[in-house]
């Protein structure tokens, strides 16, 4: 498919790119939309929990939301997207990763931006146990990866999966991991590096034999964390291995069911290689929107209802 030419001309001040995600990340709130919890276990025995949000009238269409690095069901850019497909006739489910819901996860291992497995199990869950004809996900950076990396990858993608939007997405994820570590992502980096150690410090409490005071002391760049945890509890070689398997962009080219990607060009945690151009050009199925604005997980818009939420629902329904 060609590139989708892209509309969106936020106020002044949320053109800049740093200020739209911080806005989004930090300040942006997102009431009145009550959430249900769920627990449900998996197949390694650990558990997920997810947040439920329904319309006001039943309906045969669910939205399953994926967040990114460090977020969980809770955050303004979930709510948000939960609270405009409401709005418009679709349940929703928020996914937490392992150990983002507030609780540690059992396992050793945790969640990452290739973990399709869980998100497998989600969806068998649902179609399982639920009676939605038309499922739908969104994700947004590592939980936009992830989806696209399930959806191209070689599953047998259920039927009832009708199409895909992904936000932010770090398509290339060593090109991503080279931006954050950039000088002008150093405050983002810092705070990602912070809640990753705390959760390494936590997760040495549950495993003392497998994380040393040590490898804590040498998590110095999000590369290390990787390097150090992510990567060995998860089964890959190394930081590079793992993000060299877990890109989604090998994947788009296989992708059969429709699929949004909206990556801004003035995000600062994406590179060149992020920009999936040449694979959307010769997708039947990924479409690919570049707005000129709206930072990462940003994209401001009227009435608290961002640009990338109004662009979910739109595509969400015509599909439907």
């Amino acid at each position: 498919m060609p590139l989708v030419s892209s509309n969106y001309d936020p106020p002044f001040l949320f053109k800049n790119g740093h200020l739209s995600t911080i806005y989004s990340g930090l300040l942006r709130k997102v009431t009145h939309i009550p959430q249900e919890r769920q627990r449900i276990s998996l197949p390694d025995g650990d558990f997920l929990d997810l947040d439920w949000s329904l319309p006001t009238a039943p309906t045969t269409k669910i939205v399953v939301l994926l967040h990114g690095l460090e977020g969980n069901a809770q955050r303004a850019y979930i709510l948000g997207s939960a609270k405009a497909l409401n709005a418009n006739g679709y349940a929703v489910c928020a996914v937490n990763f392992r150990g983002c819901s507030g609780e540690p996860n059992t396992r050793y291992r945790s969640y990452h931006s290739g973990a399709t497995e869980d998100l497998k199990a989600v969806l068998d869950h649902i179609l399982d146990t639920e009676n939605y004809t038309e499922i739908y996900l969104k994700g947004f950076s590592l939980g936009g990866n992830l989806l696209l990396k399930y959806l191209g990858e070689g599953n047998s993608v259920p039927a009832e999966i009708k199409g895909a939007v992904a936000v932010s997405v770090p398509c290339q994820l060593a090109d991503s991991l080279t931006q954050l570590l950039s000088f002008k992502n150093i405050a983002y980096a810092a705070r990602f590096k912070k809640n990753l150690v705390e959760k390494l410090k936590a997760k040495q409490q549950l495993f003392p034999e497998k994380i040393s005071d040590a490898d804590i002391k040498n998590v110095v760049t999000l590369k290390d964390f990787d390097d150090i945890y992510t990567s060995k509890a998860h089964g890959f070689a190394d930081a590079m291995d793992y993000y060299t398997q877990c890109s989604c962009l090998q994947f788009l080219k296989d992708i059969q069911v429709p699929a949004l990607i909206i990556n801004a060009q003035n995000d600062s945690f994406l590179g060149e290689p992020c920009y999936p151009i040449e694979e959307a050009k010769y997708s039947t199925a990924v479409f690919l929107e570049i707005p000129k604005y709206g930072g990462h997980v940003g994209f401001h818009g009227a009435s608290n209802i961002t640009y990338a939420e109004r662009r979910a629902v739109e595509f969400f329904t015509k599909l439907s």
